[in-house]
């Protein structure tokens, strides 16, 4: 089934599905996709009805949500173009990271498959989007870089950010104005027990050569004001933009930057925005 058989709504039911389980381990459920889309559970619940109906999910457990192969490839398809579209409007229409993703909503369901083709020839084929995520193959082939939460990092040794949430756009501007980009490197610092915030310093231009980085920033790959290559997080190969724990402790994103001692830039984030960083050893990053 191709997605231009499929109303809007419907290719954004799977798109969205595939989404929340793209980073996270947990099982969609009724509920956790109502929250995403910010519709009622009701009206989640009805528009599952007809997607059951027309083999695109199946609901294997009470509030469970899965996507079938048929669904999965349309919800691939509708992502590919979602992110190449990201890519076109960040790189060549130079719009800013917080602006994309609304942006791509709306395009995604109006474009061609020839318009994408040809935009993806035009950007060289990228594997990732401005944010981070892997653009899926034409045959509908994902590969994400192992990762981790930044917010579940607590040792000292430098990472580097593989990607970032798009879920919120003022979070995105926090981390923007911090200097937290996709290739930035960084130290998580000491700081109290059950804080409300992560410490991090960010390297002076401690950040890899890669062209998904809009909006300014470096590009080079100096990193030698943070020695060491070892990551002891294990990497995670949950994918983006799940949802946090109601137990979290801030509910605004929050980034205030000063000075450290070690030098490079001191920053503290919000759970929330640590959260939405996700980060690699080393060793693993290209």
């Amino acid at each position: 089934m191709h997605p231009a058989e499929l109303s809007p709504s419907t290719q954004d039911y799977l798109k969205t599905i595939w989404r929340l389980g793209e980073w996270e381990p947990e099982r969609v459920t009724t509920t956790s996709l109502a929250a995403r889309m910010g519709l009622a559970a009701s009206t989640v619940s009805e528009a599952l009805k007809k997607l059951t109906a027309q083999g695109l999910v199946t609901r294997p457990a009470y509030g469970v949500v899965e996507l079938t192969e048929q669904g999965r490839d349309v919800a691939v398809h509708m992502v590919r173009r979602h992110r190449i579209l990201e890519m076109f409007l960040a790189t060549e229409l130079g719009y800013a990271w917080d602006e994309i993703h609304d942006e791509a909503e709306v395009l995604e369901h109006a474009v061609t498959d020839r318009f994408i083709d040809r935009v993806d020839a035009k950007l060289g084929h990228p594997s990732e989007d401005p944010h981070g995520d892997a653009i899926p193959s034409r045959d509908g082939v994902v590969t994400p870089a192992p990762a981790v939460p930044l917010a579940d990092v607590t040792h000292p040794e430098p990472v580097r950010v593989t990607r970032v949430s798009d879920e919120s756009p003022e979070t995105l501007r926090v981390l923007a104005e911090a200097g937290i980009r996709p290739g930035a490197v960084l130290r998580v610092l000491p700081g109290p027990a059950r804080s409300a915030t992560v410490r991090v310093r960010v390297a002076a231009g401690g950040t890899t050569p890669e062209a998904h980085l809009p909006g300014g920033g470096s590009r080079d790959s100096r990193d030698a004001d943070l020695p060491g290559d070892s990551c002891s997080a294990a990497p995670d190969t949950r994918v983006p933009g799940g949802g946090s724990s109601a137990a979290r402790h801030t509910r605004r994103p929050t980034g205030t930057a000063g000075t450290d001692a070690a030098g490079g830039e001191a920053v503290d984030l919000g759970i929330l925005v640590a959260e939405a960083v996700w980060v690699q050893a080393l060793t693993h990053a290209s």
